[in-house]
């Protein structure tokens, strides 16, 4: 018998599903029969028209706590929670103002943390739980140089992954994706032009950037039975890690 993943009559949240990569994930959830609910502080034009879209500034706990009680009066349920939400731009870690820090700390940290202990609270009452999704960074276990304190967030992160994915449990999974670099719509920013993303993309071992679909299957895993007994876990979607700087590219089978 073949294996499918249907969440048809499950609710997936995702936050920041607008764009980037949450709205990769967002397809996915959407492509695998879910009814997909995403929220940003502003909403943009050009959602698909089944998806349920709402604003929300979740680095305030009573936005958060809103929201998800909307949702499930809404639907009935909060099946699948994604915690996407998240970023920050480059600055000197020497010369940073402390609003700045605290605003990137509450945005990639405190964010997920509102809307997971608000989540729990209703997925603990269901028959089936849920599943908890934290969208974590690879700054989290290197070095960040220029995003210090996103990296220090997201380092957060994995801790309270891996608490709440003990604590929750048997009613709740809490796991993470260890994220890469993914090619956006925003890719240009960070890479710059054409040239510059295949560039990038080609000191990746795997070669290339993840598309924001791709870990959105991840997360598709990681919320269906296949991952049923997986919590407090972690997965690498980073195209192989960073390759080591000390080897020399003759030695690589590029294959390309």
């Amino acid at each position: 018998m073949a294996i499918t993943i249907d969440f048809s009559g499950q609710v997936a949240l995702i936050t920041g599903g607008t764009k980037g990569v949450g709205r990769g994930i967002a397809q996915r959830f959407a492509d695998a029969g879910a009814q997909v609910v995403v929220c940003a502080r502003t909403i943009p034009e050009g959602l698909p028209p089944e998806w349920a879209a709402y604003p929300a500034d979740l680095r305030e706990f009573d936005q958060a706590e809103a929201l998800i009680d909307q949702i499930v009066a809404r639907f009935g349920t909060l099946d699948i929670l994604v915690n996407n939400a998240g970023g920050s731009p480059p600055s000197d870690t020497s010369n940073v103002s402390a609003n700045f820090s605290q605003k990137i700390v509450a945005v990639n940290l405190f964010t997920a943390m509102w809307c997971s202990q608000v989540a729990n609270r209703h997925m603990q009452k269901q028959i089936n739980g849920g599943a908890i999704i934290n969208i974590g960074s690879v700054s989290a276990v290197r070095p960040a140089p220029t995003v210090a304190a996103y990296g220090a967030a997201k380092a957060g992160l994995v801790n309270y992954t891996q608490t709440t994915g003990q604590e929750w449990l048997p009613k709740v999974r809490v796991n993470l994706v260890t994220v890469g670099m993914v090619r956006t719509e925003l890719a240009h920013l960070h890479y710059g032009d054409e040239e510059g993303v295949r560039r990038t993309g080609s000191q990746i071992p795997i070669g290339r950037l993840a598309d924001a679909t791709e870990i959105g299957d991840v997360c598709v895993f990681l919320a269906s039975p296949l991952a049923a007994y997986v919590s407090g876990a972690s997965i690498e979607a980073h195209g192989g890690g960073d390759w080591p700087p000390f080897l020399d590219t003759p030695f690589r089978n590029t294959g390309r």
